[in-house]
This record gives structure tokens, sequence and C-alpha cells, in this order.
């Protein structure tokens, strides 16, 4: 949707209107709603995420992994669980697959979790 410029509301309001007055801008927008048309900005990645996979499948693990990798967050705690195919998997992930990229590195918290740094997202 566009979004609406001065010169678009001066011309729907007539040679009334003053680009400067930001009452009767305010006032314009409030009776258009645009408030509910134009989508308000993506609000930015926090700096750091933590990812639980308990009581998770693979694929749930795979896509909430992928999701965080691609949305700017700069780090994450990821709990594994201390046993298990999740705590393989992910360090295979981590190593060689599509995300690997994304990941700058990773440690070993404990038995059961690591810390995961990320690339700054260029976007």
């Amino acid at each position: 949707m566009k979004q609406l410029t001065d010169s678009d509301i001066a011309k729907m309001i007539g040679d009334d209107f003053i680009p400067d007055d930001i009452m009767t801008k305010k006032a314009v927008r409030t009776q258009l709603h645009l408030s509910k048309r134009i989508p308000k900005p993506d609000t930015p990645a926090p700096e750091h995420m933590t990812i639980d996979f308990h009581n998770h499948t693979e694929e749930e693990a795979w896509k909430m992994l992928t999701q965080v990798a691609a949305s700017g967050t700069r780090s994450a705690t990821v709990i594994t669980g201390a046993s298990g195919i999740l705590k393989t998997k992910f360090q295979q992930w981590a190593k060689d697959s599509v995300i690997s990229p994304f990941i700058v590195s990773f440690a070993p918290i404990n038995n059961g979790s690591f810390m995961v740094k990320f690339h700054k997202n260029k976007s």
C-alpha cells in the first residue's frame, strides 16, 4: 500500500492544507485510519535468544534454529539436552548445513547446551 505524502493529503483536503501544520496531518491520518492501513515496521531482532529443543522433533528443532539464524539475532543459547539425537544433530547442522554460513562460532556451555554466535545480518 502506498504511503500518503503531504501532496497526496493536500489534494484530498484542498487548498486549506498547510504541510507544516502537524495537527492537520494528524487529524487527516486519524480520519483515514492510516494507523490500521499502513503496517508498522518490523521490530529489530533481539541481541540474544534462548532456543530449547526439549520436547521437539528434529524437524521442529531445525525450523527453530533456521528462523533464529536468519532473524538477525547475534547470539543464542541452544539447549539440546545432555543426550539424544538433537545434541548430535545440532553440532552437524552448525558445522555442515545451509545454516553453517550464518554461524560464526559455537561452543558447549555444559553437557546439554551451546553458545552460538551468528554473523551480523546485512539486510
